[in-house]
């Protein structure tokens, strides 16, 4: 699976902004896809999953509500809409697939986008 991450940008706080990932090459299907970030001196970390199904979603305690992940699996693309942005949600972004089921935890992906950059300003 080749993942191709798209959108993010800058954006003030109390902003919106989304990015998107593009899956290609071997099946889409049955995987859980999720969203990772990673801001500069941190490790990466969790910030939204989704099941092939959609009925599974999950999303870091930090997000509060403030995020939605969602996928269009006749695209092969999962989104993630990132609303009341802060500061401190400044960071690249990883969109990933894991076929090894539900999974939020960086090892349990296997294939990996390239990350696209969110810079949320005071």
């Amino acid at each position: 699976v080749q993942l191709q991450a798209s959108g993010g940008g800058s954006v003030q706080a109390g902003g919106s902004l989304s990015v998107s990932c593009v899956a290609s090459g071997r099946t889409f299907r049955g995987n859980v896809m999720g969203w990772f970030r990673q801001a500069p001196g941190k490790e990466r970390e969790f910030v939204a999953g989704i099941s092939w199904s959609g009925s599974t979603i999950d999303y870091g305690d930090f997000v509060k509500g403030r995020f939605i992940i969602s996928r269009d699996n006749a695209k092969n693309t999962v989104t993630l809409q990132m609303n009341s942005l802060k500061p401190e949600d400044t960071a690249v972004y990883f969109c990933a697939a894991s076929s090894a089921g539900w999974a939020t935890v960086t090892y349990e992906y296997a294939y990996w986008g390239q990350g696209t950059q969110v810079t949320v300003s005071s």
